[in-house]
Order: structure tokens, then C-alpha cells, then sequence
């Protein structure tokens, strides 16, 4: 988590004063209805969160108290006292430090999800925009690298579009999943404090109770949450490099957009570089490689140990700070996009009507060939058109109309060259994505 790749928003999240206040809040309102139970004065509860309320937590006071002590929680409940004074000794009671820790991680975790899901809308909106003004620019589409049957660029971005709408419903979902909230005490079995406790805490701090604790939340909850991360990382890196490939210079059908004053290389005044897309192909590798050590979190020993504190100390930023500032941007860059329709025309053009074998093959068919013989025969002239050199323009139909076992009048050969063909059920794959023409 470095400041280049990062935005202020979600980086508050994972702030050392963030963080104190998110343990105030748990410890106060468990106090709060410890008071309720009658197992502490509601004086205390009332004093104690008064002067909590108030406080601007010294983060490097508990530091220090923390050098002595080597335990984060009691460092901090040590410099609560210091505020709160003689009440503070109502302070934790039943709890255990996993308590206060786990489900200030549910907190962060949440408040993060909420952050990427308003990135993700956003982006969507970007990428919708754009498909919407490029639905029938008609572009070739590719397998393998190679030429293949034509689409539109809207139905390219119409594809990421859906994309990052499902990787918005597995957000949601894994937000739920991990929004929980654990007050059961020491190995979980409530033998020191009220379950109602935990309901009451939960509460106040918008999360569910975790039906079942160990002395931990169960991590396979962060796994998923992290997975989840991962996913959406890849489908932004899917993105990118699908960018970064119609930059080059030889495909040239759309590029980052290149601002005034911009410099592409240090040595070679000419370049125009997709920069941002290879960087967001290096920032999706970074949230990936995050999932593995969160899967290996979930088989700890017994009701607890600690192996997976120091990971998620790195990973609950990193990750979410990452993917924060990669999606924004993508949706930058998907926004000043630049798509030159021309050049996609151009490469359309370039295997001389390649791009409708396909449709050759099936109207052999329907006119009586097998489909092998019918597959033979717009091979053998689809092969000399891919070895000719220089201009190919119109080069497909008249190998066809030159091959003396191909039937098909010219005027039928002529009706399998309409690009427009291929963009026939563009409106229903927009319904289905948008749910509109």
C-alpha cells in the first residue's frame, strides 16, 4: 500500500486511529450492554464512552505501552484507562482480544466492499456509456489471435459489462458473508459473557452475529471475501489487455487516451504508450497473488492461533487499496477511450472476406454438399486468399467464383458478403445485458 496506487477514501479505512476508534466502539457498546444486564454500572458505560467519544486516540503512546506489553489489545485498553479513567476497569469484560480484532476486521472488510461496490458501479456506467455509442461499430472479432467473424465494439464492452455485473453480485454476497460479528469470549462458548452481548454489538456496528466462533470468526469467510477480490481483479486485467492488444501499432483500433503534455518515452519522442492498462495488468497480478495466503488461513489449529494476523495485517489493506485505485482507473480509461472505427474496418477488411467462411460453408450445405465436402472446398479457396500478398480486397468471393465445384450462382455468392449479417442480433444481446435495444 504506497501512495501512488492509492486513494484517500480507502486508505482511511486501514488508519491506526480508524482502527482505535473501530475497538473504542466495540468495547463501548459491549460495556453498554453489559450496563443493560446489570453487570456493570450504567454510570461506567455512560463515563466511559463520554470520555471515549472525545478522545483522539495516541497512536504512538499505545505503540509504546505495546513495546512493553506485546499485545496490541491490552496496549490499547492500558491507554483507554489512561483517558477513561477507574471505569475503564469495566472495560472488556468476558471478551477476548479476538473479539475486538475480528470484528473490527468484519468492520473494515464491509466499509471496503462498500467503497469497491460504488467503484464497480461506476465503472459500469462508464463501460455502458461507451457501448451504447459503439453498438454497431463493427469490428473483427478474433480467436487465437487471428482473425475470426465480425462483432461491434459494443458488444465487446457489452461483454465486460456483464462481466462486472456478476462480479458485483459475488461483492455483495462476500460482503455479507463476511460482515459478522464475534463477542463469545475466550474459545467461543460465551462461558464468560451473554451472548446478547454479541446480538447488541452486532447490532450497533451493522453486522450479523457469527452463529458459530471458534475464538475466531471461521476464516473461510475471509477466503471467500478475498477470492472474491481476485476475481474481480481478473476480469479487470481481461479488460486491460484486451485494450493493451488494440493498441498496438500494427491493430491500432483503440488506445489510452493521451493527454497534452504527456510523454511516452524518455529516449523516443514518438510513443504513445498503454501505460495505464499495463499497470492495472501489474495491480491485478498484485490482488491475485493475495488469495492464496487467505485460503491458507482457514485451517488454524484448534479453536485458534495467530498464523493468520500477520497476513491479514498486510492483505486487508493491500488488497482492497489495490483494487480501489484499479478500478477508478479503468473507469478512466474506459471513459476517454479512444476508438477509431476506421482502422476496425480496415483490419476487417484485410484477409479479403475471410471473415464470412462460415457463412459460404453452411449454404453449401443447405444446397445439398456434405458438410466435409462443403468444408473442403471454402478451404481450398479461404487458403489461397490467406497466402496472397498485397491486396486481398473482394479476393475471397472470386477464389470462390473460380473454384468450378463450388455451384453457388454469383448473385448468391454476392449475399454472403454483407457485413451486416453479422450485426443482426445486436439489439437482443443489448436487452440481455442492459435490458434495453
Amino acid at each position: 500500500m504506497i501512495p501512488r496506487y492509492s486513494r484517500p477514501e480507502m486508505v482511511a479505512i486501514w488508519s491506526p486511529q480508524t482502527r482505535f476508534r473501530i475497538w473504542f466502539e466495540i468495547e463501548a457498546h459491549a460495556t453498554s450492554a453489559l450496563a443493560d444486564l446489570g453487570v456493570v454500572p450504567q454510570e461506567a458505560a455512560r463515563v466511559i464512552w463520554e470520555k471515549g467519544n472525545a478522545a483522539t486516540f495516541d497512536v504512538e503512546r499505545i505503540e509504546e505501552i505495546e513495546a512493553t506489553t506485546k499485545h496490541d489489545v491490552i496496549a490499547f485498553l492500558t491507554h483507554l484507562a489512561e483517558i477513561v479513567g477507574p471505569e475503564a476497569r469495566f472495560v472488556h469484560q468476558g471478551m477476548t482480544s479476538s473479539d475486538v480484532l475480528d470484528t473490527t476486521l468484519a468492520v473494515q472488510l464491509a466499509r471496503a466492499a462498500d467503497i469497491l461496490l460504488a467503484d464497480i458501479d461506476a465503472l459500469l456506467a462508464a463501460i455502458k456509456r461507451r457501448a451504447v455509442e459503439h453498438k454497431t461499430t463493427i469490428t473483427i472479432g478474433r480467436s487465437h489471435g487471428i482473425h475470426a467473424e465480425p462483432t461491434t465494439f459494443g458488444i465487446k464492452l457489452a461483454e465486460a459489462y456483464a462481466e462486472f455485473a456478476r462480479n458485483r453480485t459475488r461483492l455483495v454476497a462476500a460482503r455479507a458473508e463476511i460482515a459478522t460479528c464475534a463477542i463469545s469470549g475466550a474459545i467461543g462458548t460465551f462461558a464468560n459473557i451473554d451472548p446478547r452481548i454479541e446480538e447488541y454489538v452486532a447490532e450497533k456496528m451493522g453486522l450479523m452475529v457469527e452463529p458459530v466462533s471458534t475464538q475466531v470468526i471461521p476464516r473461510d469467510r475471509h477466503a471467500m471475501f478475498f477470492a472474491t477480490l481476485g476475481v474481480i481483479a481478473s476480469s479487470l486485467e481481461r479488460v486491460a489487455t484486451e485494450i493493451r492488444h488494440l493498441q498496438r501499432t500494427e491493430v491500432l483500433e483503440a488506445e489510452e487516451y493521451f493527454s497534452p503534455g504527456q510523454k511516452g518515452s524518455s529516449a523516443m519522442p514518438h510513443k504513445r504508450n498503454p501505460v495505464l492498462t499495463e499497470n492495472l495488468t501489474g495491480l491485478a497480478r498484485l490482488v491475485r497473488g493475495m488469495v492464496t495466503p487467505a485460503l491458507e488461513n482457514v485451517a488454524l489449529w484448534h479453536e485458534r492461533d495467530i498464523s493468520h494476523s500477520s497476513v491479514e495485517r498486510m492483505i486487508g489493506p493491500d488488497a482492497t487499496v489495490t483494487l480501489d485505485f484499479a478500478l477508478a482507473r479503468l473507469t478512466g480509461v474506459i471513459d476517454k477511450l479512444l476508438v477509431y472505427p476506421e482502422n476496425m474496418q480496415r483490419n476487417l477488411d484485410l484477409l479479403g472476406g475471410l471473415h464470412n467462411s462460415q457463412r459460404v460453408l453452411l449454404a453449401l450445405t443447405q444446397a445439398g454438399y456434405s458438410r466435409e465436402d462443403a468444408y473442403v472446398l471454402v478451404q481450398r479457396s479461404a487458403m489461397k486468399v490467406w497466402e496472397m500478398r498485397g491486396d486481398r480486397t473482394g479476393a475471397f468471393a472470386r477464389k470462390l467464383r473460380e473454384d468450378p465445384e463450388v455451384t453457388l450462382s454469383d448473385g448468391e455468392i454476392d449475399a454472403m458478403f454483407d457485413d451486416a449479417y453479422h450485426l443482426k442480433h445486436v439489439d437482443t444481446i443489448f436487452r440481455r445485458v442492459f435490458g434495453e435495444s
